[in-house]
């Protein structure tokens, strides 16, 4: 029914700049909470950073600061800016929605929808 596919990952040294979009199609954004994790290899799912049905958003900690997370309704397309990255935020990240009703919109139980992954390298 969703499909979300991700985009804008890449190579890049650190203290550069990514800019990562996911495009839904089959659904919308609007009244969905959705996010992005990553994952790096070895390492559990992480979360990343996620916009709520209210319109609030939420970092991790490592992302505060460094990473700003929106969307574009009309577009129905969900983005995340990243500056100042690090070889730590080395990963595949994924984008994801929410299913109706969730406890909370840090965890990956909470989504029903996920993207294939985008890759992102940074460089020492």
């Amino acid at each position: 029914q969703v499909q979300l596919v991700e985009s804008g990952g890449g190579l890049v040294q650190a203290g550069g700049s990514l800019r990562l979009s996911c495009a839904a199609s089959g659904g919308t954004f609007s009244r969905l909470a959705v996010g992005w994790f990553r994952q790096a290899p070895g390492k559990e799912r992480e979360f990343v950073s996620a916009i709520g049905r209210s319109g609030d958003k939420y970092y991790h900690d490592s992302a505060k600061g460094r990473f700003t997370i929106s969307r574009d309704n009309a577009k129905n397309t969900l983005y995340l800016q990243m500056n100042n990255l690090k070889p730590e935020d080395t990963a595949v990240y994924f984008c994801a929605r929410t299913g109706r009703a969730f406890l909370y919109i840090t965890y990956p139980q909470s989504y029903d929808y996920w993207g294939q992954g985008t890759q992102v390298t940074v460089s020492s």
